[in-house]
């Protein structure tokens, strides 16, 4: 007995020791970094990869040849964004870049010092800040205020900045998760016609972001918004055409009255999915895309509303193209954009399947995006706008083919339903004779491609109830077209135009001028039906506006 105790004394005296003497290591090592760079480097972290370790601003003058807004590339990394933007171009005189250094953590040294913190002022936060106390901020051009420090493991902390961007505008946001932008422009020597620069900021590790899967409610139904040709800006844009023109005293921004409009129209019908169906960026006035892309991305990010994109053609008219605006867009929480595959000509060829409710995992309802470009190839010879092409036509046969077939699709024991979404109308929506009396207006000859490539038939023969476009933005109608026996076959809608930084007008022909709206499709998938109406930005706001059913069965159906 005596020597089992000797032996938990001095195990329990061992114990204490060891955690004694790791103590006292740490605390060493956290201020002397006594441990060999191959311990550090296994030690776990929780921000792996680049921390910042400086940020400053390089201004220059097309006026002086000598001078240069390059900082030395082996230090600094510029952020590829003039500052002095221009509400519709860059400016050609004055230049100015955001430049950060960054480091790998491993490679850090006592002299370098990790940014907490970044802000943006006139005075030092020291001084102008309550809550600061003796903190000390560093100055940089610009009115940049820094936050650093030299302490171990500060690269470790959630704090640390990470990635540094910029965005423009007065009504500028974030929509990235873990990304802060500051209150404050950078200050500039001179304001003119320039949009206001703000710095953003992310802290600690990049966030995963998860492919929302969509499915059918508890209720049996799912409800799509169609938000067609937003046309956003970067800042606050200019309204066109606004009805009536007195509305708000004659005061109107463009984008903050179409993105209030968007927010009311979602909280009130709160819908399942949100299908932007082109034209979200207004090219011409969006030098900064991606300023324009978060202003509506946030929107249904802080509702936490799945939505999925396609092109319209102006959208890749500002700093972006195509491809660039679908990486950005599809790397954004709540999105289901997708590039589609290479081989199809266009960006933003996909499906969305819709699965039904519970836990189940076959699909009840497939959505199907494509590209329908933007101005015709061959002017000369088929003047407007492009076609959809053989390639993205074969793709939606084989991939609607190979999806009834496919285990996801078979093992639904109910109705099955399709529906399309596309930009530019087909040439089958010019026919007067096949538009529905009470579903909407007829305001302007619809813009359809001049060459038609047939994808109307392809949508028939795959057994797609409907398809739904924008572009021509004060038609709102739907289209039934029959079959030789005059049995109804598919039915082609306009949501009409939602965005202020579009044309509305058509005052001779609608009576009180357009006002912008979106278009919903409700889907109830134990009766198989399709219900449609839309939403207005003023007057019947509370009113479903031509409400419609246009399918029954899993039949279209005429009205």
């Amino acid at each position: 007995m005596r020597y089992e105790r000797l032996d938990v004394r001095t195990g329990i005296q061992l114990g204490a020791l060891t955690c004694i003497i790791f103590l006292l290591v740490f605390v060493l090592d956290n201020r002397f970094r006594v441990l060999p760079d191959a311990i550090h480097n296994a030690l776990p972290t929780h921000t792996p990869g680049l921390v910042i370790t400086d940020i400053t601003l390089a201004t220059c003058s097309s006026l002086n040849i000598l001078g240069s807004c390059k900082l030395d590339a082996h230090k600094w990394h510029r952020v590829e964004k003039d500052l002095y933007l221009k509400k519709r171009k860059k400016s050609w005189l004055n230049h100015a870049y955001i430049h950060i250094e960054r480091k790998r953590e491993s490679e850090l040294t006592e002299m370098d010092r990790v940014i907490l913190d970044v802000k943006v002022g006139r005075l030092d936060p020291t001084t102008s800040e309550k809550g600061q106390g003796a903190e000390r901020w560093e100055s940089r051009p610009g009115g940049i205020w820094l936050k650093r420090t030299s302490k171990r493991h500060a690269s470790d902390s959630v704090k640390a900045i990470t990635a540094v961007d910029v965005l423009f505008g007065a009504d500028a946001v974030e929509a990235r998760p873990g990304w802060d932008i500051l209150d404050q422009p950078i200050l500039l020597s001179n304001s003119g016609d320039f949009q206001e620069a703000r710095l953003t900021v992310r802290r600690g590790p990049p966030v995963p972001i998860e492919r929302p899967i969509p499915r059918v409610r508890k209720d049996g139904r799912f409800k799509i918004m169609q938000v067609a040709d937003l046309h956003l800006s970067t800042g606050l844009g200019h309204c066109r055409d606004v009805e009536p023109a007195d509305h708000h005293g004659g005061k109107c921004d463009a984008d903050v009255r179409t993105l209030e409009f968007l927010g009311s129209v979602l909280d009130g019908e709160k819908p399942d999915l949100v299908v932007l169906s082109g034209d979200q960026v207004n090219g011409e006035t969006a030098p900064d895309a991606q300023s324009a892309v978060f202003k509506f991305a946030e929107m249904f990010i802080k509702r936490s509303i799945p939505f999925a994109t396609i092109f319209g053609n102006h959208d890749d008219e500002g700093s972006l193209g195509r491809q660039a605006l679908m990486q950005l867009t599809q790397n954004l929480p709540f999105s289901l954009s997708l590039p589609g595959p290479s081989s199809v000509e266009g960006v933003g060829n996909y499906y969305v399947d819709v699965l039904a409710r519970g836990t189940s995992t076959h699909s009840a309802l497939t959505l199907y995006l494509l590209d329908t470009h933007g101005y015709s190839p061959d002017e000369r010879q088929f003047k407007g706008y492009d076609w959809l092409k053989k390639s993205q036509i074969d793709w939606f046969r084989s991939t609607a083919q190979n999806l009834k077939h496919s285990p996801a699709h078979t093992g639904y024991k109910h109705i099955h339903m399709d529906m399309a979404f596309i930009h530019i109308p087909l040439p089958e929506y010019r026919e007067q004779g096949d538009i529905v009396k009470g579903s909407g207006t007829f305001a302007e000859a619809p813009t359809a491609p001049g060459f038609n490539s047939d994808f109307k038939q392809a949508l028939v023969d795959e057994g797609v109830l409907a398809v739904s476009c924008g572009h021509d933005h004060v038609n709102d109608y739907c289209a039934l077209t029959k079959t030789s026996q005059s049995r109804p076959e598919l039915w082609m809608c306009y949501a009409g135009g939602a965005g202020f930084g579009g044309y509305g007008g058509y005052e001779q022909v609608i009576e009180g001028g357009y006002h912008r709206r979106v278009r919903v499709f409700e889907f109830d998938m134990d009766e198989a039906r399709i219900r449609t109406w839309k939403r207005l930005e003023y007057g019947e706001k509370e009113k479903k506006i031509d409400e419609m059913v246009i399918v029954k069965g899993g039949k279209v159906i005429a009205f």
